[in-house]
């Protein structure tokens, strides 16, 4: 796997913690010294790895964001 450069440019919340001490956890991040997006998935503690996850635009956290207010979570 061909190394990756990552910034944590803001973390904006953890949705959850782990057993193991790692935490799923929603960050602004520039990867590859890219314009940052938001990114959720699960680190340890020091932010030296990481699980898989998903990867968003602005825009596209958005529409998450409506999609998720729509739904009844009752």
């Amino acid at each position: 796997m061909a190394n990756l450069k990552y910034e944590i440019v803001e973390t904006v919340g953890i949705i959850s913690e782990g057993a193991k001490g790692w935490n799923k956890e929603l960050n602004l991040i520039s990867w590859n010294d890219r314009e940052p997006k938001y990114d959720l998935r699960d680190w340890d503690q020091n932010h030296q790895k990481m699980g898989k996850g998903i990867t968003l635009s602005k825009e596209e956290l958005i529409q998450l964001k409506k999609v998720l207010n729509e739904m009844d979570l009752n």
